[in-house]
């Protein structure tokens, strides 16, 4: 049986990659409070969340580990919002089926971890999620000049990964609107996410530079009012203006 029919026939998982409305907020999991998942998740949904950011980390491609696949599934069972699994590790093909049976819509390897970019993509399709391809900031948006036809996604680091918290690096401001020519120009659909230090003073700016979909962690999950703090970031961009 076909790798997708596996994945699709799973009691309850939807049967096909689902990407957000744009503009859309993502309230970045990473940074809530694990002892009361349900309720940070249901005030940021609440406060206009269109999706979930959920970094996997492995301790070799970055210095951290967080969440595997079982954790994964534990979330899709506290919200109907898509999931966007952000895989911060090597060898990512040996895991995209476990994330997409886990319950991910959304699934963003990382260019630098992934030697065989094209298969990789096509692996994630396969299994019902919406491929994306992630960048740190230092590497240029020109090695996804082959590929970008190819992605529901590309996903820009605005911080190095491996760490919530972190102050957003502000040269990818440039990298965001240089990206955002490259696809206009070729009339591709691909969407552009940004992953770091975005909050109230940035996010603005990061959607009038091309910035479809805004990841944030700390902005929202602070330990103080979730709800509001999402509002408030939603608010803002849906008043913003893609250039």
């Amino acid at each position: 049986m076909a790798v997708a029919s596996v994945v699709k026939e799973r009691p309850g998982h939807r049967a096909a990659a689902r990407m957000p409305a744009t503009p859309a907020l993502a309230p970045s999991i990473l940074t809530a409070d694990f002892g009361h998942l349900a309720d940070e998740i249901a005030a940021a949904e609440a406060g206009g969340a269109k999706l979930f950011h959920l970094d996997v980390m492995d301790g070799h491609f970055v210095p951290n580990l967080t969440m595997g696949p079982l954790v994964v599934e534990a979330i899709d069972r506290l919200t109907d919002l898509p999931l966007d699994v952000h895989l911060m590790i090597e060898q990512p093909d040996r895991y995209v089926e476990r994330f997409a049976r886990a319950g991910a819509d959304m699934i963003s390897v990382h260019q630098e971890t992934a030697p065989h970019l094209h298969r990789t993509v096509q692996l994630i399709r396969d299994c019902g999620a919406a491929p994306g391809v992630a960048l740190n900031p230092a590497t240029p948006i020109g090695v996804l000049d082959e590929i970008l036809p190819d992605l529901d996604y590309v996903l820009l680091m605005s911080v190095n990964p491996g760490f919530g918290g972190q102050r957003f690096i502000p040269s990818v401001m440039t990298k965001v609107a240089a990206l955002r020519r490259r696809l206009d120009e070729s009339g591709a659909k691909t969407k552009i996410e940004v992953d770091g230090g975005v909050g109230p003073d940035n996010i603005v700016a990061l959607r009038e530079n091309g910035a479809d979909i805004l990841v944030a962690g700390s902005a929202v999950f602070d330990g103080r009012d979730p709800k509001g703090r999402a509002r408030t970031l939603a608010a803002l961009l849906e008043r913003a203006r893609r250039r």
